[in-house]
């Protein structure tokens, strides 16, 4: 039975696909490692303009600098979300899959509306020249954002409070039901001694926002009850907080070993033939770049799980040898 030749590739889609595949990190390679440090060094870059652009003197004595340095870095920005959109048709080549599939899913991802957010003040300001520069700075500093791709930090975080959703949304709703009664109380308390500090419950909750937040709300109370009542308010601080805190914390590292086990069994998948081979080796290799684990991590659970399936080995063959 005469088998059918797979249609030849063009040159065109090899492109496109190796252009994903070092966009994306689909292939940890010299070249993808290479684009990685180039665009997380020109968003560090930027940031650091845009800060440094905010000083008058500075901004007045290298306005022609920043501006060529802005100009620059729009068109490497640009280009790499023109190429990101084009690219992402190679996510999902399955047959019947739409080419526009990958491009919709990255487009409207966090990722995607970073990656768009963060030019579109050059091209607004080119637009409308006689907008806030400040508003438009406010945007540029989205960059910074576009190196969560790299780091898996943030990815982790919003993970872990996901999970513990329901613990995390208590903790909230007690801080809303303390800061209506806590404000509640101020505004009756100091409210007659204070009118132009607590003229109304929305500004005494003002107050208590400022005092969860900083420790003091920029108010003093001049009766003994408000007295205590800041007190208690400042303690109620500390105790949100320490929730919170935990609450996230607990969460954060429940991930992280959520990620160790997802890339253990893997790794446990990929020796049980007793044989590694090199698309397995890659396919290791980008799980262990997008989850952020160290050389350390993986060497240290490759090792475990050798020692784990000499032992079985062994348990085999003497239960052999006894049998």
């Amino acid at each position: 039975m005469s088998q059918v030749a797979p249609s030849p590739v063009s040159p065109l889609t090899r492109l496109r696909r190796r252009t994903f595949e070092i966009l994306d990190g689909a292939v940890v390679d010299r070249a993808s490692h290479a684009c990685e440090i180039f665009i997380a060094s020109l968003v560090v870059a930027n940031v650091i303009a845009i800060i440094l652009e905010s000083v008058q003197d500075i901004h007045e004595a290298y306005e022609a600098y920043f501006h060529i340095f802005d100009l620059a870095s729009v068109v490497v920005f640009s280009c790499e979300y023109v190429l990101r959109v084009w690219s992402y048709s190679e996510k999902y080549r399955g047959e019947g899959d739409s080419p526009w599939r990958g491009r919709k899913e990255y487009i409207f991802s966090p990722f995607g509306l970073v990656d768009f957010f963060s030019t579109v003040p050059f091209y607004l300001q080119l637009l409308f020249p006689g907008a806030d520069l400040r508003v438009l700075r406010m945007f540029r500093l989205m960059r910074i954002f576009k190196l969560s791709r790299y780091n898996s930090a943030m990815e982790d975080m919003l993970e872990a409070i996901k999970s513990e959703w329901d613990s995390f949304s208590s903790a909230l709703f007690l801080l809303m039901i303390s800061c209506l009664l806590f404000s509640s109380l101020i505004y009756i308390i100091e409210g007659h001694d204070q009118p132009e500090v607590f003229p109304s419950i929305p500004a005494a909750m003002h107050w208590f926002i400022l005092t969860i937040i900083s420790g003091w709300g920029n108010v003093d109370p001049v009766t003994y009850v408000g007295t205590v009542l800041v007190i208690v308010t400042q303690v109620l601080a500390i105790a949100l907080a320490a929730i919170l805190t935990g609450v996230v914390a607990t969460a954060y590292t429940a991930q992280v070993q959520r990620r160790e086990a997802i890339y253990e069994m893997e790794v446990r998948e990929v020796l049980a033939d007793g044989v590694v081979t090199d698309q397995e080796k890659q396919a290791l290799k980008v799980l262990q770049t997008k989850y952020g684990m160290s050389d350390e991590q993986v060497d240290a659970i490759a090792r475990q799980v050798n020692a784990e399936k000499a032992e079985r080995e062994k348990a085999e063959r003497e239960k052999a040898a006894q049998g």
